[in-house]
């Protein structure tokens, strides 16, 4: 994947397989509050459908297949299709990965837990 370096811009690791637009895009795709949601729910529940998804979020199953290919389409989850026992085809589930996971627990969630930190601390 390229590197793209602009002046004034973050320097990536040597090792980076990532580009900073990659970066970029993921955050801009966790930034949507029902992306949010999608990934927060992956990482609590595990595993799960877009029914599944649909049901503990509560939004049509429609308009939850925009934000999973979205979500999917920078790296922050993955779409496993797997056949189930005694059914005909294969179903897809959907999980977070490693780097949805990454950047749940060392962006938003540090990002949180410090402004809770202040708040206690100043409020």
């Amino acid at each position: 994947m390229a590197k793209t370096e602009h002046r004034g811009a973050p320097k990536l690791p040597e090792e980076s397989v990532l580009s900073l637009e990659e970066y970029l895009a993921m955050q801009r795709a966790i930034g949507e509050e029902t992306r949010y949601r999608v990934l927060s729910a992956l990482l609590a529940e595990g595993e799960l459908s877009a029914t599944e998804l649909a049901e503990v979020l509560e939004i049509p199953s429609n308009r939850l297949h925009y934000h999973l290919d979205k979500l999917e389409s920078v790296g922050l989850i993955a779409n496993r299709k797997r056949k189930e026992r005694g059914a005909d085809g294969l179903y897809s589930y959907y999980a977070a990965t490693a780097l949805g996971e990454a950047i749940m627990t060392h962006g938003i969630s540090e990002l949180l837990a410090e402004e809770r930190e202040l708040l206690e601390r100043y409020g």
